[in-house]
């Protein structure tokens, strides 16, 4: 049997693309899991002893605190090991940590007596769904959103350089009015804006409400204490997310459906992005930095092939498509609990893992481009009948009848060039001064707003 590489790995995420995925390791893999799911249950355990609600839990010092915290702060490979070897053993991962857990504190004399308060009125899912809250939370903000704010950096720098570059317009993949390189790229960065404002406001909830949602064995063990209330204020107080009072058994995960859905939206801005480049690259508005040693194709040795933005398109179109999946499934379970969640969360962090790669070949492709202006011009300068808007629009000011008519009539499905829209001009019944800025008028010159536009994007 193979031994589990990079080379051997089935899953890409794991094998060609395990050097990319790296830093996402400290918080969505397996061994991850385990540490986020060790800190949940030495928090709680604090928080039920510094609560001094029971009254066989005394307050622990400080010391003993901060080796309790040790234990997850300081989490390894040999402990992750550890917790699975024991579930190995019980063929449960989630009771597994909590038996990981008591076995520390049996070597610490004073913790000894007060290890069955840990995990105290628990099923695995209140340990679970912070854990996963958690991770989550802290891979967006630490990787994926990191990366997605270099990018956006990225792509504002490149709108103000370029903001003045005019540029032939395409509607319909036609020539259109022109615009500028800056005002296009412009617009990319401020939907990227405000779709990562929007998925930063969303918050994740968690519950921890017991067996099923009731706080049944909290109430029968100690009836006197408000467990809902004092609960919620270790979720919202001491462990940083949103409270969700109303569950079954499991947290029914409609705001990670709701932050993949965002995200699937980021993606598809990005998705734009890649293919409007590529076309760009396609017909020579940009150029590609050559590298020395690279191969664009087996054959044909003068190619340069776009594919940073292929390859970023390929792994946003996985990272949608498992999202959507998830987005639709996850909100469902059979009364008060079935397991099919359970391995479609472990697959988030797959989701995470393909946009995190195409960001990075994203950002790749940006950084290798240079602007190619004689060629933008070479295809704006001839393009006269662009200009018949402008023409028309100012035919409406001065009242000459039926403009739009008149420049159809001219320019449609024709080869309009320089001199024959100037006599058009010339025939116009207009103030000179007007006509003359008409007859100064180049494809080049009628930009609008671009450039001011392109400046005060952020």
């Amino acid at each position: 049997m193979l031994s589990l590489t990079e080379l051997t790995a089935i899953n890409p995420v794991d094998g060609r693309y395990a050097a990319k995925v790296e830093p996402l390791r400290p918080y969505l893999s397996e061994a991850a899991l385990f540490r986020y799911r060790l800190q949940v249950e030495i928090e709680w355990f604090i928080y039920l002893c510094e609560s001094k609600e029971i009254s066989e839990l005394p307050a622990l010092n400080k010391s003993t605190c901060e080796l309790l915290r040790s234990w997850y702060q300081r989490f390894n490979c040999d402990d992750a090991s550890a917790i699975k070897n024991i579930e190995k053993k019980i063929n449960h991962d989630v009771k597994a940590v909590e038996y990981f857990l008591k076995e520390k504190m049996a070597m610490v004399a004073h913790l000894q007596e007060k290890q069955e308060f840990v995990h105290f009125g628990c099923t695995s899912e209140d340990i679970n769904n912070v854990a996963y809250a958690l991770m989550w939370q802290a891979a967006i903000q630490e990787t994926l959103q990191s990366q997605c704010a270099a990018l956006l950096k990225h792509l504002q720098s490149l709108a103000k350089r370029a903001a003045a570059t005019p540029m032939l317009a395409r509607t319909h993949g036609q020539a259109a009015s022109p615009t500028t390189l800056g005002k296009e790229l412009a617009n990319y960065s401020m939907r990227l804006q405000r779709q990562m404002e929007r998925l930063n406001t969303i918050q994740l909830r968690a519950k921890f409400n017991g067996a099923v949602g009731n706080y049944n064995a909290h109430r029968i063990a100690y009836p006197e204490i408000d467990w809902p209330q004092f609960n919620q204020n270790f979720i919202e107080k001491h462990m940083g997310l949103a409270w969700n009072g109303y569950t079954t058994q499991i947290e029914p995960h409609d705001d990670i459906v709701a932050l993949l859905y965002e995200l699937t939206h980021q993606n598809s801005i990005f998705i734009d992005l890649c293919q409007d480049m590529w076309a760009y690259i396609s017909i020579g508005y940009f150029k590609q930095a050559a590298i020395a040693d690279e191969v664009g194709s087996s054959t044909m040795p003068h190619k340069i092939n776009p594919i940073d933005f292929e390859n970023a398109e390929g792994n946003l179109v996985l990272a949608n498509a498992l999202q959507t999946t998830l987005a639709q499934r996850l909100p469902l379970s059979r009364w008060q609990r079935d397991l099919v969640d359970s391995t479609l969360l472990r697959n988030i962090g797959v989701c995470f893992a393909y946009s995190f790669i195409a960001y990075q070949s994203l950002q790749k492709g940006l950084q290798r481009l240079s602007v190619n202006e004689e060629k933008m011009m070479a295809d704006l300068s001839p393009q006269w009948d662009i200009l018949a808007e402008a023409i028309q629009t100012i035919m409406r000011r001065y009242h000459i009848s039926e403009p739009y008519e008149k420049l159809k009539a001219l320019t449609r499905g024709k080869a309009l060039n320089e001199e024959s829209l100037k006599a058009f001009i010339h025939s116009l019944d207009l103030p000179k001064n007007v006509k003359n800025q008409l007859l100064q008028l180049k494809p080049s010159d009628y930009i609008g707003y671009a450039l001011e536009l392109a400046m005060t994007s952020n």
